[in-house]
Order: C-alpha cells, then structure tokens, then sequence
C-alpha cells in the first residue's frame, strides 16, 4: 500500500486501555516549536527524539531533544511530573540553505551535568558532533562531503565506547567513525576487508588511521535503520530491498537475513533478552524473527499504511507461568511480584524456557507507529510461537540450491571455496585478484583497477539479491501468511493528524511524535503526576 499522507482530521485518541490499565495523554507535557504556524510538515524530514539522563550525584534529570524542520531543541523533560515550558529551551540551533537535520544520538557515557556528547546527521551527508550543555564542542563529519553525498538515515554511538559511532546512508553503506580522528582533506580510498554475498566491509588505504574507520556495503538500495544487540554482539540492518540483515559486529560475519512479504522494511528493534527483532516497512505488517532459528515466526496486521517505527516495550515484558495466554483478563494474568520478574533497559532477567516441560516462558510487548496515524500495541509470547504448527514450507538454505541462483555466489565466510561447481571464480577470488592493494607503477591503472573491482562486486550483489528475493517467498526466509503466527494488535489508536516517526517506551511513560512536530507523553497507568492530574481528567487548573 502507498504511503498514507497523513490520517485526516477525525478526532484522535487522547486515552486507551490495555489489560495493564489505561494510558492517558498528558497535555501540559506537549513538546513541539515555540510557535507551529510557519512549519509545513510536508516539505521537512521526520522528527526524531532523543533522551538523555544527568546525574549530579543527588538528582537525575532527564533532558529531550528533537529536531523539527531546520531546527534542534533541546529541554528539561519532566515527563509525568511537571508541565512543560517550551519558551525556555536549554539549547536551541537553526541551520540555514538546504541542509537539514535528520537524525541524532546522546552518548551516556559522556553524560554529566556540564557536558555530553551528541551526533547529529543531516540531509546531505554531514555528520555534527556537538555538547547541547557545555556548548564547547563542535566537530563536523564529512564536512566537504568527500565521503559520502547521501542523506544520513540513522546514527548511532557504539554501546559501551565513549568515541566510535556507526552512521547509515540513503545511499546503502554504513560508515564507523572515531570522533578523535581529525578529518582529512583528502577523499578515501579504500581496500577489501571482508565480504559476503551481497555485503562488503572496507578500510580505507593509508598510512595513518582516519575517518571512516570502516565502510560497509550493504544490500541494495537505501539503508533505513540498524538497531545493536542489547549484548552489543550484534548489528541488525533495514534496507529498501526488502531484507533485514543480521551481522557479527566484531567478526563481520553475516549471521541471517530475511526478506519482508512486499516492499522495503524501514525499521527494526531487538527484545529485551535478544531473542527476537521485529521489523517493520513498507508491507504494512510488523514481522518477528526468531535470532536462534534464524527464521520468521510472526507477521502481524493492524496498520494500514507504511509502519515507521517498532520497539519493544522492556517494562511491561514479563515472565508468565506455562500455557498462561497474553490475550487473557486482567485478573487471570496477574501477576505477583511484576517488577521484580520484569524486564527493564537497565536489568534484565535471562529465561531459558523450552515451552514444553512447563517452565516459564516469556510474555513480549512490542510497539508500532506508522505512516496510517496509528499506534499498534502487540503482545505475543513464546508458548504461543511455540505452540503454532505451520505449514511446511522451503528453508532457507534451499534457496542458493535452486538452479537459478547458481551463477550466484553463496559461501559466507573465507574459508569457502574459491571457484564455483561450474569452474568459474566466484566474487570472492574475483576481487581478491582485483585487490585494492595492488601498486601498478601506474597510477591511472590503479584507479581503474579500484573502480573496476567495486563495480564488478556491486552488479554482481545487484544479481544475488534479485535472486534471492525472487526465491525466497514461501521459505523460512519469507514465510507465506498462514505459515507463520499471526498476531492480532493489542490495541490500534489513531493517536495523531500527521504520520508518526517516534516511538520511546519510558518507565512511566510512553513518547511518542508525529510528522506535525509535535512530541506527545502518554502516562502508564497509575503514573499520572499530581500536578497535572487535574488536566489529565479534563478539569481546568
């Protein structure tokens, strides 16, 4: 289905009811522009947020930020607690021409109340490392854009490092950066470093370590989302040919793949406990894909338009007692202790369930916003995958043995032969006799060598993932819709005028923000703050 230009004026929801209770919107906790009447949500990218928690030893504050149009904001968040007061921004910044902010990321690791590193991306390739606090720290990435022309898509801080960030392209590369390496005037020149079917790893060539770090080639096409393990062992991309990709992030090894129903995927999420990534794109289903199976066991419908954004819900993720359904009344699925058996974004309990032999399992709530105006609330547990026999249906691996696919190469690592059943080199052996590393004495020839070589390596990604993707409907890969379990939405609210681009579960709260530029807070159930329970309820204070 085409995208939705936004969901039309019907009224919206401003509460809904799920078996924990009620959710509320809370009105005084708005965030969006000072003034909305001169911002068109058409002619801008979408809005992004950003949190980040400053502890001063006796208090944490929480701090948003977002982008609207040309211009970031930066805020006291009070959440449930308070109102909010958008005349007093912390920070606020507006980039003139046609540059404009995509996408951005705080690293906690450098968080405290006189400073904190933020990346910003933008809509022509650059790259802004700046300290919204401290106000002293202004780097810019890609500043001539030598390395890339591109829009930036998303941007992330690698968990656990205080320097190394990971940022995706329209384009389909995904570029690591150390932001204590000064930029170098000079464009990149690049050599092979790892490589696979229809991805590459590349470093550049040079005497000294520079930016990037590393070059991945990925898929085909435009590069939407990647989402880390909570583990940070993994790396999971979303690209406009429909695949969602699974990556060894130190080895760079390619772990599994699947391929979306229709369409490209535009988003991706891991679970709690990395069992399970859900993804969501252009099909209008969301999709659960098994990490230990490698296979897809879920597709749920509830939207009807593109879905923007999936993320799992870590406090309402819970450990149930065998057979015990998620769709049941509140009192037959209550559960004592819950806080303790919860998961949570800073401890979360490993379950090692069969399904079978009556131990636990695992109840998973995930969320989705899309291009419809809609969220969608989804709950599914392992008992229930379980528990479902589909239909058989042709693995995945049974695709490189169709008859169609074998001028394609399919070994994933370098171990793998270096020739093909028919005699012929594969891909692999073609660019290592192409290597970016030789030094003919002349120079001309040695560019054209360069280029010959990554041009050979992408027309030959462009005929693997045609293939693939011709072949995988009906495999484990892309299950047809009865093959699979098939999840009905907890709840389906149009809770917005414009499409929705965000969506943050918070301990109290849920966060959520529309292509209007306007950022929502919606109180968990029993979390609405007494100042602003009066508004709340409709009563004027």
């Amino acid at each position: 289905m085409a995208a939705s230009e936004g969901g039309g004026k019907e009224e919206v929801k401003q509460q809904f009811n799920t078996r924990e209770g009620v959710y509320k919107l809370m009105r005084l906790s708005e965030y969006s522009k000072p003034t909305r009447l001169t911002y068109n949500s058409q002619n801008h990218l979408p809005v992004k947020v950003s949190f980040i928690s400053l502890d001063d030893g006796d208090v944490c504050n929480d701090m948003i930020f977002f982008n609207i149009g040309r211009e970031l904001y930066f805020y006291p968040y009070k959440g449930v607690r308070k109102a909010a007061d958008l005349t007093k921004p912390s920070d606020k910044r507006t980039y003139k021409g046609s540059t404009l902010p995509t996408c951005h990321d705080f690293n906690q690791l450098t968080a405290s109340p006189k400073g904190v590193y933020l990346i910003v991306g933008f809509s022509a390739g650059q790259v802004q490392l700046i300290d919204p606090i401290g106000r002293e720290i202004s780097k810019i990435f890609n500043e001539e854009r030598q390395i890339e022309k591109s829009k930036v898509t998303t941007l992330r801080w690698v968990p656990g490092t205080e320097h190394m960030f990971l940022v995706t392209h329209f384009s389909g590369s995904m570029y690591l950066y150390n932001d204590e390496l000064e930029p170098v005037s000079t464009p990149p020149i690049y050599q092979i470093l790892k490589q696979g079917e229809d991805y590459a790893v590349l470093t550049c060539k040079s005497k000294v370590p520079r930016n990037p770090v590393q070059r991945w080639v990925i898929g085909e096409g435009a590069l939407h989302e990647f989402a880390f393990s909570n583990d940070t062992k993994y790396v999971a991309t979303v690209s406009h040919d429909g695949f969602m990709r699974v990556f060894h992030y130190d080895s760079m090894e390619k772990y599994g793949s699947m391929k979306s129903y229709f369409g490209g995927l535009l988003c991706v999420c891991w679970s709690p406990d990395d069992k399970y990534i859900v993804v969501g794109g252009e099909d209008d289903l969301v999709s659960i894909w098994s990490f230990h199976e490698k296979r897809v066991v879920g597709r749920g419908r509830g939207h009807n338009s593109w879905v923007s954004v999936v993320s799992f819900d870590p406090f309402t993720t819970e450990v149930l007692p065998h057979n015990m359904d998620v769709y049941a009344s509140d009192e037959d699925i209550r559960i004592d202790n819950h806080r303790d058996r919860s998961f949570s974004s800073h401890s979360r309990t490993s379950v090692h369930s069969t399904g079978g032999d009556g131990t636990p399992s695992v109840s998973y709530r995930f969320g989705s916003v899309g291009q419809d105006t809609q969220l969608c609330l989804w709950d599914f547990s392992e008992d229930q995958l379980l528990r479902f026999q589909p239909n058989r249906t042709r693995t995945s691996t049974q695709i490189s043995q169709s008859p169609q696919c074998n001028n394609v190469p399919h070994s994933k690592d370098s171990n793998a032969s270096s020739m093909h059943p028919d005699g012929t080199q594969t891909l692999s052996s073609r660019l290592t006799s192409l290597s970016l590393t030789d030094k003919p004495k002349d120079k001309s020839k040695k560019d054209s060598i360069s280029r010959t070589a990554r041009q050979q390596f992408l027309n030959k990604m462009h005929e693997t993932i045609i293939c693939i993707g011709a072949k995988a409907m009906g495999t484990t890969m892309c299950p047809k819709l009865d093959d699979v379990f098939r999840l009905e939405p907890l709840i389906t609210k149009k809770i917005a005028y414009d499409r929705l681009t965000t969506l943050i579960f918070r301990e109290d709260c849920i966060v959520t923000g529309c292509q209007e530029g306007i950022i929502n807070t919606w109180a968990r159930p029993g979390k609405v703050g007494m100042s602003q329970h009066a508004a709340a309820s409709g009563t004027v204070v």
